[in-house]
């Protein structure tokens, strides 16, 4: 039986398509995590202080906040196959460059990029899966890309790690960028088969006028901001409060993160089932709900199962939400994916920057029980607000 009739199916398969999204988002998660045990050390090396390397990690997100709208309307415009495969090339290069820093100049040069070549995969590789399926089968879709790469921000910090100590700085980083190499060529080799809808450039300003995306920017930026504020105020009060060591303090986050990954999925189906908008807002209720909740932690047993549930209810937001903002976009008749994704990715960004400082700084004045408690009541406004959300406007041509 021959398999060359095979190879052009696979070559043009959405399934195809997909896997390497998936691939690509999971390399540069995977790049941005292992860059947790590794950059510190490294950047010490090379004489930051405390300072310049947080504004080393900090970087990261102000190319991610620059690129994520630009790259998603270039993508509309001239299609989503040559952003993607230079988004790899870059974060390729951002990673190599990384791993022969010779100055702390390096590392900043290689950060932004860096940035900016993750703000290209995701931005640009969702709004190609809401290019290939249709609204039912979206959810799912997502689902599994978003578990693949759950699974990358899972295992990246302790690769990571693990091989800076076994084989030296390089090591991890140059695994990073022939990943992502290998990934850039399966792009070019890919021929991308025929989408549901023509894309085509809106306005940022057209589109944020719609309600439902504004809705849907919305319940990111207070879903990723509460994430990000629970990342460190967790941590510090798992260690200041129950005793945790951080060897323990990392199994409660990493049995969430196994959580998170099995649920994606799961989310995704119902999310093409019952719709995104609807598994957003109830997510977002529950992350409300639950924060006071894994305030009351008194173990380290009950540490785990709680942020295990936390977990849980914060993924019921992010698979749903990715799969909302396609629907508020294409049911205001725009196939511009690549600017309402660029939107998602912005503000994702924007919850990510001003979560953890607004919680650092809440936590050091009244504790992290208050916190919790001050926190969920605002969430639960908030989404109040985004449910009031009237339906989906379709943009006028004229105003584009």
């Amino acid at each position: 039986m021959s398999f060359v009739p095979l190879v052009p199916r696979v070559r043009r398969s959405r399934v195809t398509a997909v896997v390497l999204v998936t691939i690509a988002a999971f390399t540069d998660l995977v790049a941005y995590s292992i860059a947790v045990p590794v950059l510190p050390d490294l950047s010490r090396r090379l004489g930051a202080s405390p300072t310049t390397i947080g504004l080393l990690f900090a970087s990261f997100g102000l190319t991610l906040l620059l690129a994520s709208v630009p790259m998603g309307a270039v993508s509309d415009r001239i299609g989503r196959k040559g952003p993607l495969v230079g988004g790899l090339v870059a974060l390729a290069g951002s990673t190599v460059l990384f791993a022969f820093a010779g100055q702390l100049s390096w590392l900043f040069a290689a950060r932004l990029v860096q940035g900016a070549a993750d703000a290209v995969t995701w931005v640009v590789g969702f709004a190609l899966i809401a290019d290939l399926y249709e609204p039912e089968e979206r959810g799912r879709v997502m689902g599994f890309v978003m578990s693949g790469t759950s699974f990358g921000l899972m295992i990246g910090p302790s690769l990571g790690g693990w091989l800076y100590e076994w084989a030296g700085p390089r090591v991890p980083f140059l695994m990073v960028a022939a990943l992502a190499a290998v990934t850039a060529v399966a792009f070019v080799w890919l021929r991308l088969p025929p989408t549901h809808a023509k894309a085509e450039v809106v306005p940022v300003r057209v589109l944020v006028r719609v309600p439902a995306v504004a809705s849907c920017v919305g319940a990111v930026i207070v879903a990723s901001g509460t994430l990000a504020m629970l990342e460190p105020v967790v941590s510090l009060w798992l260690g200041a409060e129950i005793g945790l060591n951080p060897a323990r303090i990392g199994i409660v986050f990493g049995v969430g993160a196994i959580v998170a990954t099995g649920l994606h999925p799961v989310y995704g189906r119902f999310a093409d089932r019952w719709g995104g908008r609807e598994l957003t807002m109830i997510g977002l209720a529950g992350v409300a709900l639950m924060t006071p909740i894994l305030s009351r932690a008194w173990s380290y047993e009950s540490a785990i199962a709680l942020y295990a549930v936390q977990a849980a209810v914060v993924a019921l937001v992010v698979t749903p939400s990715l799969a909302y903002m396609a629907e508020a976009t294409s049911q205001a008749g725009v196939s511009s994916f690549g600017v309402a994704y660029g939107l998602y990715n912005v503000a994702w960004g924007i919850g990510l920057l001003g979560g953890p400082a607004i919680g650092g700084f809440m936590y050091e004045q009244i504790g992290f029980q208050r916190l919790a408690l001050a926190w969920a009541p605002l969430v639960i406004l908030i989404t109040l607000v985004l449910a009031r959300t009237s339906s989906p406007l379709r943009v006028r041509r004229s105003d584009a």
